[in-house]
């Protein structure tokens, strides 16, 4: 019987697998960009129904007019609804919360096929009118990609997530031709470890994707723009109030994304196949009156860069967008929410820079510079990875003269959105379905435990009227790393360890004269009345002691927590459940 190899994880083979992902990655995301450009074209009739003007007639159907823009999505939808109900429904929606999901609670494992049902499903649902982005479907087929490649050769999981964070920055880097963004955008959002063995590997398949994509695709910035400059440095506390602005737009475009897919599921009833071609019909009446919202827009966010728009059309592109893209979502279609913000962020910066020019005349110009920085400082707002932002943002436009006010306006972003709320656009959708990323499985037995019913009641305390050397000699024979110290009414005095004793030993020539007193270390200490995970970071950090000494407000001690009693908590059959997937 044939069995397949099973790579241990070391690190000239993940340098050689992260490559082999990185190479697949950005196939995966030429041929992912040919099938959105060939959908569009099949079914507008144009490469980008978003830049036309006057609602075109499709070639192939003459006699509906511009008519046809309302039948589009509704056709689309009939198409990938049933694609993705049947053979892989996490392909619905955004796609990175369902990485991310998978990198947290599953050990990065994720489905292969999800990689080429999402490829399929959010070609179609862009191609017909829907109007999200591309970002989120190529970092979950990259991730579906890694994924796959380390279960083939069953690698262990940290090396799976390893694989999986590389297939999302050769996803990110060759779709963007922006490989530093992808690395950063996998190890920020994904992963939340910025750890040197991750780096190498995401690094080596994000320089290999992005080499890939520029010769299919061309090395080309993301945008094509004039050059940007800040001609005074009065104009910072404008970025300021932008980045204010951004962050509650960033929130504001979250809340209302989710309040719309609410409110589809509240009104539909019928089977889960036929809701994106029903809500379809809702979408094309949108495009009927806003054709900028067809597909993901770029044309008309270069466009709002560029300073085409009036103040007046650049909010009603604004509140579109936010619009679109959640209805989109909203009636189960597939695609990001990444260009949706850029767009979004754009037409505020612009809108802003507009106003600030009307009211300054020396900020006359300086659209594009706001624009730009708007960009970002939304994607921060309502992503809130601000290193990823500002890098991103760098390399789409290739603008290094704004890169000051980018970074503050991004960093003001992402502290208002924090106080405004605890979630992002990506971890809120997970959070909605009983998931919490940053919990672990078992804080609910932790948080249900007191430390007095776990800790070591055992007199295992030394006096501290005691030498250094009768201290060393009692602790060793204790088996213990470390011991309390107690004076004679038993109150806690400190705690000893190996490292301490044998330094005094080594160093202190009077160590059979010097007390424990005055050696012992003042350590965090456990209530007894409190619960396991108020006490959890301080004895995870306590690695010299292995533990925390219980002791009341008065300073009496009452036992030992050790790690190995918060262990067998966290391990046991009620927490080692992993939570329900979304």
């Amino acid at each position: 019987m044939l069995t397949r190899p099973r790579l241990g994880g070391t690190s000239y083979q993940l340098a050689i697998m992260a490559v082999i992902v990185g190479a697949g990655a950005g196939l995966a995301s030429v041929a992912f960009r040919w099938l959105i450009t060939t959908a569009t074209q099949i079914f507008s009739g144009t490469a980008d129904y978003s830049a036309t003007q006057d609602h075109p007639a499709h070639p192939w159907l003459p006699w509906a007019g511009g008519l046809f823009v309302v039948l589009a999505p509704v056709v689309g939808g009939l198409l990938y609804g049933p694609l993705v109900q049947r053979f892989a429904p996490e392909a619905r929606g955004h796609g990175v919360p369902e990485v991310m999901y998978a990198v947290s609670q599953h050990g990065g494992r994720i489905k292969g096929r999800v990689a080429v049902v999402k490829a399929l499903a959010s070609a179609i649902c862009i191609g017909s009118g829907g109007s999200v982005g591309r970002e989120g479907p190529i970092v979950q087929i990259g991730s579906a990609l890694g994924s796959w490649l380390a279960s083939v050769f069953r690698m262990p999981e940290s090396r799976v997530k390893a694989l999986v964070a590389c297939g999302a920055a050769g996803g990110i880097a060759a779709t963007f031709n922006a490989p530093i963004a992808g690395v950063f955008f996998a190890l920020e959002l994904l992963l939340a470890d910025f750890a040197a063995g991750y780096f190498g590997a995401v690094a080596l398949s994000a320089v290999t994707a992005s080499v890939i994509g520029r010769a299919l695709l061309g090395n080309d910035p993301f945008l094509q723009l004039p050059p940007f400059t800040i001609t005074s440095a009065a104009e910072y506390p404008l970025f300021i109030l932008l980045g204010l602005l951004a962050a509650v737009t960033g929130i504001g475009f979250t809340r209302i994304l989710y309040k719309i897919e609410d409110v589809c599921d509240w009104a539909w009833r019928g089977p889960a196949w036929l809701r994106p071609a029903a809500g379809g019909l809702l979408l094309g009446l949108l495009l009927l009156v806003l054709p900028q919202m067809y597909g993901v827009g770029y044309p008309v966010l270069q466009a709002g860069v560029a300073g085409s728009y009036t103040i007046g059309f650049l909010v009603v592109l604004l509140l579109g967008k936010i619009i679109a893209t959640s209805l989109t979502i909203g009636i189960g279609g597939s695609g990001g929410v990444f260009a949706p913000s850029l767009f979004i962020g754009a037409m505020l910066g612009a809108a802003f820079g507009e106003i600030a020019g009307m009211l300054n005349p020396d900020l006359q110009g300086q659209v594009g510079a706001f624009a730009l920085v708007g960009m970002g400082a939304v994607f921060a707002g309502a992503a809130r990875a601000p290193i990823t932002a500002v890098i991103i943002m760098f390399e789409l436009t290739g603008q290094y003269s704004i890169i000051l006010p980018l970074m503050l306006a991004i960093v003001v972003a992402t502290g208002v959105s924090k106080v405004l709320s605890p979630d992002t656009i990506y971890t809120l959708k997970l959070r909605r379905r009983g998931v919490d990323l940053h919990r672990h499985p078992g804080t609910d037995a932790l948080r249900s435990t007191l430390v007095s019913s776990v800790m070591d009641t055992s007199d295992r305390s030394l006096p501290d009227t005691l030498t250094v050397a009768e201290g060393a000699r009692l602790l060793l024979a204790s088996g213990h790393p470390a011991l309390p110290v107690i004076d004679s009414s038993g109150r806690l005095g400190g705690i000893v360890t190996v490292h301490i004793l044998s330094e005094v030993l080594s160093n202190d020539e009077d160590k059979d004269r010097v007390r424990l007193a005055a050696v012992a270390e003042v350590p965090v200490t456990a209530r007894p009345a409190a619960n396991l995970e108020s006490a959890l970071d301080a004895v995870l950090e306590s690695s010299a002691s292995g533990g925390l000494p219980v002791a009341d407000a008065d300073g009496m001690m009452h036992g030992w927590l050790s790690q190995e009693a918060v262990l067998r908590i966290l391990s046991g059959p009620g927490s080692a459940q992993a939570q329900a997937a979304p």
